[in-house]
């Protein structure tokens, strides 16, 4: 194992490049040797220190880092990554990993062709309540239902940024891979068709694009599940966090206690409580079991997810971790959620390209 840390360049400094860039900082692992934004960017005073470069491709040069964290707007991922595997650096990309499945297979053929690490930042796969979620729902047994929403009534700089988020990509392709890759770590088996209604909610938006979507996959065991993601302004707070999953022996749900904002990005990943509820009854048809409340007080929050993430970044360059089935994951959830995107706008369901 190396003892000498691994050089990164970190491009994109809004919330999740700021956060990963203090994950690097805090991390003896790693040695920062440049921030990319072609803006200029208000730093952490942790990150002033560092070199900020307007221009990708010449950090890129300039720097020769060993990885490459890119967390720029989505319509860059898969030109960043390819450029920065072909420099000679392993490359962690924010999701999605691209706004076409053609792109995103690019990205991981150029990773298996030059035998790069390639790390999608599939957070939730680092928390440890999602994991219970996801390990209390397999025991149930399925088929299941899945029921997951995350509306956020942005305003200001948030809606700011999800305009431009949405110049390219939709709230339920931007946030919806997410979900879809939770829901298939339960069920473990393949999404067969999907789709997908949505409704531009803004005059701000192109034309062609919409601030609100609803999602609907099938599964090849029979399960079902939908998702539905808004964005904006006009937003309702009523119900915009649910995570529920259900089977025939009973329920798994996330309870958010207390009050919650919709914008507050500790929220998007925040668990009070894991409601466990068995369905079983007895000879006069009352419950036989209690619900199950698992406690997530001591959970992680945002910033020390993001340095989670990084942990394993670093594990999986150290220790040669086999990503096959990270990038695997990375793109079944994608190519769902590109459907669902196309069923939008066709108004006709799609099987997913897997």
């Amino acid at each position: 194992m190396s003892e000498y840390p691994i050089r990164v360049l970190v491009a994109g400094l809004g919330n999740m490049g700021k956060s990963h860039a203090l994950a690097y900082e805090s991390n003896p692992g790693f040695k920062i040797v440049g921030l990319v934004n072609r803006s200029p960017a208000e730093l952490p005073e942790e990150l002033r220190d560092y070199a900020l470069h307007p221009d990708f491709t010449q950090a890129l040069l300039e720097t020769k880092p060993d990885l490459v964290s890119i967390c720029t707007y989505s319509d860059s991922h898969a030109e960043y990554a390819v450029m920065a595997m072909e420099a000679g650096a392993d490359v962690f990309v924010e999701k999605p990993i691209a706004t076409t499945l053609e792109d995103a297979q690019s990205v991981i053929e150029t990773a298996r062709k030059l035998r790069r690490k390639l790390v999608v930042g599939y957070i939730l796969r680092h928390h440890p309540s999602w994991t219970t979620l996801i390990e209390q729902s397999r025991k149930l047994g399925g088929p299941y239902v899945f029921r997951m929403n995350l509306n956020q009534q942005s305003s200001g700089p948030t809606w700011q940024t999800h305009k431009q988020l949405m110049q390219t990509t939709s709230p339920i392709v931007d946030c919806g891979v997410h979900y879809i890759d939770v829901m298939c770590q339960i069920t473990d088996t393949k999404p067969v068709e999907v789709r997908g209604m949505g409704v531009r909610l803004s005059d701000e938006l192109p034309a062609n694009m919409y601030n609100y979507g609803h999602l609907q996959v099938l599964f090849e065991d029979g399960s079902v599940g939908w998702y539905e993601a808004g964005w904006g302004p006009m937003m309702s707070e009523t119900a915009f966090f649910v995570k529920d999953v259900v089977s025939k022996n009973g329920s798994v749900s996330i309870v958010m206690e207390g009050e919650a904002r919709s914008d507050d990005i500790d929220m998007h990943t925040k668990t009070s409580t894991i409601r466990v509820h068995y369905g079983e009854t007895d000879v006069n048809g009352e419950f036989t079991c209690k619900d199950d409340v698992l406690s997530m007080d001591d959970e992680p929050g945002h910033q020390a997810l993001c340095d989670r993430e990084q942990a394993f970044v670093l594990r999986a360059i150290r220790e040669g971790l086999d990503l096959e089935h990270h990038m695997n994951a990375a793109i079944n959830s994608l190519a769902v959620v590109l459907a669902a995107d196309q069923a939008v706008r066709t108004g006709t369901a799609q099987k997913p390209d897997l």
